[in-house]
């Protein structure tokens, strides 16, 4: 008897918003630009490549943002921002749009492969902005995306041409005479509150903003100056600068210069602990946070506890900005800004020593963050890691300098392992595990943590024979140089690799002899547990549930005395497992149900398809084969992101395939490929919230929004999709136990 369809939307479910993009909140109000505005809009219609070309300090940024969020609308897959200036390395252009697009991707496909796949089958705007010093390989980038992605536009940033067939440059002016004076008026309220220029003081205002000749940026570091001066004050002490440099005709000032004087005066009108601050802080790239300013600055000079408010007085100036971020506020400098201080700090020869300061700073908080991993502040280390990527892409290159500096480099790249794996940075950390291990250095601790986590991080890949080479090499030189804790790594991650390759019963002897090896050393972190749940899913394979159960129960009691939630996750899964191999399916939902929210909340693919595959045979067995199908097809859409689908697994893949079986004999071939097709119209957030609503009373619900989806059938009569301890409905095929077959 057919099951009467549930309207849509059922109770508990609510489809998550699409998420179009990441263009950043406008802080302060747009001002001005309306004809260049009017003048560009229509080029992106005429053009699926427009590159803003202006000087330092023109508005290139703030104006082509502001165009992407006119046009928004147009893009049904979003509008994405990239900015380049923090990035050095070519080899890091492509991870860095793969990270502005939001994409995460687990397997060993080369970042370029994953922006065209990605970007093939979309309609989107990319914003790139910051690109010259990577024109070139930009600019090959970007020809081979529009190429291969004929819904895509590109609407670039920069100080000159891509130089890409079929581009529109627009030469973006300064400001005109009545735009400039608004921008100063308002840039200067906001430091002297009620600032209304009359009269002379009128006049005086209109004079500074011609002979900042329109300039944003050159406006705003002299509006900033209000603060202490008067307006006559600041036009004198520009004016003498002016015609310092010119011979008295300020009218002979290069216009290409007028940024660089009014950045250089306002340098000169810091004081001298203002100054040192200003050339200290270009070490950064990209934000920064005031403890590390404090660590990194302080020093000769610059008393530690004089650094905040000096700091105050640049943000004052607007020489330093402040932007909120997910781990609160935090500061950056103009990329001309940054420059200026930059050379400054050359010219005092202290570079270098900032430099590793800033290092060493970064190495410490990776440390911390690794600490924090294991506890119930993961979370946190986790955001905290992604705010500070750019500054700690600028330790490693620090550190790879220099030959004596090298294991530095690989102890920073190994010690975040937990962010490689934990938080669906596969690729980037495998590019950089790579570069540091490429350099000779001894083996030492430093070197022989790089070449485990780069094993483990082959080993999600895919790639058995670079995680073999890694491993094993890891464990002989450990052996050799007597470092327990890498040999106890080296061999839990031989053991990860047998359980993925199918051969239980070698990977459950690797496991134990592993954590025997930690036990010995006294080691009790995220890795160690994530062992015992390997050697949980070992013996499940060998058919032994209660003694898989028993590992893993010990793990989640463990999880849940140190608040570490990522472990814990695959603990449950392999719980659920078990569970629902004793026909507890209502069981077996509340854990998926949890696994699934850390998984994705961590952006590890790996246990959100994992999650999925075993919901869908949950659900199957509650009687709701065609929701079942539509979850096989989200997965099936993860799966690529991920690697080979259940590690081409025949263990892994026995829950798939009886999943398959059953919900192929409910619906026929015909209703379940419509089902599975109707899954893989979900991206994972809206899979995710999808196979969470079952868990909220009424049942699951359909994929909605999603053109051409059927609405998702309710489960049948008596069915506890909510989380009571259903079993499965007679008719599907058991084990003794009263669960579905699954090995």
């Amino acid at each position: 008897m057919r099951r009467p369809q549930r309207p849509y939307p059922a109770a508990g479910y609510t489809e998550p918003a699409p998420v179009r993009g990441n263009l950043p909140a406008e802080l302060t109000a747009f001002v001005g630009r309306d004809e260049e505005l009017a003048e560009l809009e229509p080029l992106l219609r005429e053009s699926r490549l427009v590159t803003v070309v202006g000087g330092a300090g023109i508005g290139k940024t703030r104006f082509a943002t502001r165009v992407a969020a006119l046009v928004e609308k147009r893009y049904c897959d979003g509008v994405w921002i990239a900015e380049l200036s923090t990035v050095h390395d070519p080899g890091l252009l492509e991870h860095t749009l793969v990270g502005a697009l939001g994409l995460t991707d687990h397997t060993g496909r080369p970042p370029r492969t994953v922006l065209l796949e990605h970007c093939a089958g979309r309609r989107l705007l990319l914003v790139i902005d910051g690109f010259e010093h990577l024109a070139d390989d930009c600019a090959g980038l970007v020809r081979e995306m529009l190429r291969r992605a004929p819904g895509l536009q590109v609407l670039a940033a920069g100080r000159r041409p891509l130089r890409v067939d079929g581009e529109l440059a627009f030469p973006l002016p300064p400001m005109t005479d009545g735009d400039a004076m608004e921008l100063f008026t308002r840039r200067a309220a906001s430091v002297r509150p009620g600032f209304t220029p009359e009269g002379a003081d009128l006049e005086t205002s209109r004079e500074l903003c011609r002979r900042l000749d329109g300039i944003p940026l050159a406006l705003e570091l002299a509006a900033g100056r209000l603060r202490a001066l008067s307006t006559e004050q600041v036009l004198h002490r520009l004016d003498d600068r002016f015609r310092l440099l010119t011979g008295g005709s300020p009218s002979a000032l290069p216009r290409h210069q007028t940024l660089r004087t009014a950045i250089g005066w306002s340098h000169e009108l810091c004081a001298p602990e203002q100054r040192l601050l200003w050339a200290r802080l270009s070490v950064f790239a990209g934000q920064f946070d005031l403890e590390a300013v404090e660590y990194v600055c302080s020093g000769p000079g610059l008393p530690a506890d004089s650094v905040l408010d000096v700091l105050d007085e640049l943000l004052s100036q607007s020489v330093v900005l402040r932007e909120d971020s997910a781990v609160g506020s935090r500061y950056r400098l103009l990329e001309s800004v940054r420059e200026y201080g930059a050379e400054w700090l050359r010219a005092t020869g202290d570079t270098e020593r900032l430099r590793r300061r800033h290092r060493d700073w970064y190495l410490g908080l990776a440390t911390w963050c690794e600490l924090d991993w294991f506890g119930p502040r993961q979370a946190e280390a986790a955001a905290r890691i992604d705010c500070e990527l750019p500054n700690l892409r600028r330790a490693m290159e620090c550190s790879m300098e220099s030959p004596d500096e090298v294991h530095l480099a690989q102890y920073l790249a190994g010690t975040l392992w937990f962010y490689w794996v934990g938080c669906g940075r596969l690729s980037e950390g495998r590019h950089w595990l790579d570069h540091v291990l490429e350099e000779e250095s001894p083996y030492d601790h430093a070197r022989l943590k790089a070449l485990w986590v780069l094993g483990y991080v082959a080993v999600l890949q895919g790639d058995a024979v670079g995680a073999v080479s890694a491993l094993h090499e890891c464990r002989e030189e450990g052996e050799l140089a007597g470092d327990a804790s890498a040999v106890a790594y080296a061999v839990h991650r031989t053991g990860c690799l047998s359980i993925v390759t199918d051969d239980p019963a070698r990977a459950q002897e690797l496991l134990r002899e592993a954590l025997g090896r930690y036990r010995e050393i006294g080691e009790l972190n995220s890795n160690v547990l994530m062992a015992q749940v390997e050697l949980g899913m070992a013996v499940a394979f060998l058919g032994d549930l209660d003694g898989a159960a028993e590992i893993c129960e010990e793990v989640r009691e463990i999880c849940q005395d140190h608040g570490e939630r990522w472990a814990m996750a695959y603990a449950l899964y392999v719980l659920a497992y078990g569970a629902l191999h004793a026909g507890l399916s209502g069981r077996a939902r509340r854990m998926l149900g949890e696994a699934l929210s850390i998984a994705h909340a961590f952006h590890d693919l790996l246990g959100t398809a994992l999650s999925l595959e075993l919901l869908a045979l949950v659900t199957v067995t509650e009687g709701d084969a065609a929701e079942a199908a539509v979850l096989q097809g989200a997965a099936d859409r993860i799966w690529p992101s991920v690697g080979l689908p259940l590690f081409g697994s025949v263990h892994y893949g026995r829950p798939r395939a009886r999943c398959e079986e059953l919900a192929r004999t409910e619906l026929g071939d015909a209703r379940y490929e419509s089902q599975r097709r109707s899954g893989r119209r979900l991206d994972a957030k809206a899979a995710v919230a999808r196979a969470l609503a079952a868990r909220t009373g009424g049942g699951t619900t359909d994929g909605g929004p999603a053109e051409g989806e059927p609405p998702r059938e309710g489960p049948p009569g008596g069915g506890d999709g909510g989380g009571g301890e259903t079993r499965r409905p007679a008719a599907s095929r058991t084990t003794g136990r009263g669960g579905p077959e699954l090995g």
